[in-house]
Parts: structure tokens; sequence; C-alpha cells
């Protein structure tokens, strides 16, 4: 039987039994493979948008002897899911404008969607924004680090099934004060920054590792678009410093 990784150890865990899933994006179908092996879900679909993938999961697929479960499709993003196939919906390993552009591209297949289980590399914050324009809530946000890498892991539900509505979700607040705007939660993450864990805290300041970097490299223009540049960084970089030293003590608020 199959055996993940840690981060889609976590994906996995997400997905409730019984559910039709589809995996866009299927690296090898090992997830949904997984999934069937240990009669969790009902039905999968593993998408892949180029041939070599499609047939490395189509392959997976049936040495494993999930056939009558999981089947391998070519497509791009959602257009591999008919309209009310499926109730779950994973995307992970891709940038997060790239799984935006996946979901915004099918929004028409999300209609029979409950749970969108999404694994951005990079740029978490266009997930959150696309999910609140669109009505979807998180519900839990998970953050992992597997092989030097780090990972954040989103869960939502349409806004209408959700226990606390984006208003709430995204709202400024206090916590072990400092005031953290709506654009700070949408970056950092509403779940993640009411329970920072360790691998939060080193993500934020390999961040600031990186954007010390870009400043220093503004530095040398003398372009004025560059100074402005370096300047809102700086600005930003402060912000994040003081999140990261009040963070320490403040206490859950969604349970």
């Amino acid at each position: 039987m199959i055996k993940l990784s840690k981060r889609l150890q976590t994906i996995a865990d997400l997905v409730p039994p019984g559910s039709r899933i589809a995996d866009i994006g299927s690296d090898h179908a090992l997830l949904p493979t997984y999934l069937a092996e240990r009669g969790i879900i009902a039905f999968g679909i593993a998408g892949e948008v180029n041939e070599g993938p499609f047939h490395a999961a189509d392959k997976q697929i049936h040495e494993a002897g999930v056939r009558h479960v999981v089947e391998a499709r070519l497509g791009n993003g959602l257009q591999v899911v008919s309209e009310g196939e499926v109730g779950v919906v994973t995307i992970a390993g891709m940038g997060g404008s790239l799984i935006a552009s996946i979901l915004e591209a099918g929004r028409s297949k999300l209609f029979s969607v409950n749970r969108l289980i999404l694994q951005p590399n990079v740029g978490e914050d266009q997930v959150r924004e696309w999910l609140i324009a669109n009505h979807w809530s998180l519900t839990e946000e998970h953050i992992l680090e597997e092989d030097g890498k780090i990972y954040e892991i989103l869960c939502a539900v349409p806004e209408k099934a959700a226990v606390v509505s984006n208003d709430r979700l995204y709202e400024p607040r206090m916590i072990g004060g400092v005031r953290l705007s709506r654009r700070r939660l949408v970056k950092m993450g509403p779940y993640l920054v009411e329970r920072p864990v360790d691998v939060w805290f080193k993500k934020w300041e390999l961040e600031l590792d990186k954007m010390e970097m870009i400043c220093r490299q503004l530095g040398k223009s003398n372009l004025p678009a560059s100074r402005e540049k370096e300047h809102e960084l700086r600005e930003e970089m402060n912000e994040i410093r003081e999140v990261l030293r009040c963070l320490q003590k403040d206490k859950p608020l969604f349970k």
C-alpha cells in the first residue's frame, strides 16, 4: 500500500470518509490511490494536464488495483470534472496564483463541492483572497516542514456552511498588543496567527531574510521607484517583526 509524505498525509487526513474527490495535478495519483486503498473515498479523479504525468497516474492506479474507485483523466484544471461529480477538490504543490486561476476557470464545477483542500507552495495570500472573493471560508489551516521546505495547507467550505464567517475571520483585531489588519491576516493566515507554532515563526523569519535581500538590491539603485519600493518593504518588515514578537503571548480565538 502507498505511504504518503507528511505533506500529502496532512491533506489526506482532511478528506471526509465517503467523499467523491478530484485531485488536480495529482502527482502520480498518490493521494487518491492512498485514499482508495484504505476505503476512505467512494470515488476519485486524478487530474493531469500533461501526457507524461497522466500516464504515470494511470499506471499507479492500475498497479494498486483501485481502478474501480479511481480514474486518471487528462485535462486542464477542473476541466477533468463534470458538474455535480465530486464533493471535494484537492489542489497541491502549485503556486497560489495558479491555484487561484484553476479555481476561477472552474467555478462552474464548484457548485456541488463542499470542501476545498489547497496547498500552495507560495502565494498563500492569493488563495485566501480568491476564497474570500468567491464566498468560501477557511475552516482550518495547517503549516508543516518537510525536507527543508515549509508548506501551508488550507481547508475551506462554502461560506454559508461555515461556522466562522469571512467578516469575522478577517476582522482586524488586537493580539498581544499588536493590531493585525485584514491585509496582515490574509498574508499570515487567520488561524495560523491564532495558534502560531515554531515552523510558522521560522517561515516568517525566512521571509524577512528574503525581503532584506531584496532591500539590499534596491538600495543599489538611485531610481525613485526603487527608493519607494525599499521604503515600503522596510515598513512591512517592521510590521512583521512586531507581529512575531507579540504573537508569542496570544491565546486562541476560534474554536
